[in-house]
């Protein structure tokens, strides 16, 4: 066994995989496995559909009926995720787990999310998407771990902040 943590594939019923990430999650929370189990992921991508003429961006699962779990393997560990309402087993030969490679969690684009910050504080900035895109403003602040910038906006003659996601904003030049 392992001591490092490790990603894991889960097999749910299909349409249960929200509900078997949050069931996880809730039991890394009561019984303290918050040292075994590190991190549960519906691996998910935005689309936008168009139903007369109208564009919407919908959430879809990259692979529906799996959820991915980043766990140190443990019978115990093992038994919580195996007995969690809605799961049917861990995806390897006999049931048995089989950790995913890095190359595969790699190009899964799980685990790691980086988005190259092209402005700094005190920047002026256009912001690209959101319900603010078109709008300027400047940086008060950036959490990279969070994925967050703080953007200060001039709305109706006074200054708004506006905290958006790293990618919603673009250096302006």
């Amino acid at each position: 066994m392992s001591e490092t943590p490790k990603w894991y594939v889960v097999h749910t019923y299909s349409g249960y995989e929200n509900k078997v990430s949050e069931n996880i999650e809730k039991v890394i929370e009561n019984k303290r496995f918050k040292d075994l189990i590190f991190d549960v992921s519906v691996p998910t991508e935005t689309i936008v559909e168009v139903n007369d003429n109208k564009k919407r961006e919908v959430e879809r699962k990259i692979f529906p009926g799996y959820v991915l779990v980043k766990m140190i393997l443990t019978d115990e560990s093992w038994y919580v995720v195996r007995n969690t309402r809605g799961v049917t087993g861990f995806v390897g030969p006999a049931s048995k787990p089989v950790p995913l490679s890095d190359e595969e969690v790699a190009k899964l684009g799980i685990g790691s999310k980086s988005v190259e910050v092209k402005y700094a504080v005190g920047d002026i900035v256009s912001i690209v998407g959101g319900p603010l895109e078109g709008f300027e403003g400047k940086v008060e602040s950036i959490d990279l771990a969070a994925n967050k910038v703080r953007v200060i906006v001039s709305m109706f003659g006074r200054d708004t902040a506006a905290e958006l996601e790293l990618e919603q904003v673009a250096r302006k030049d």
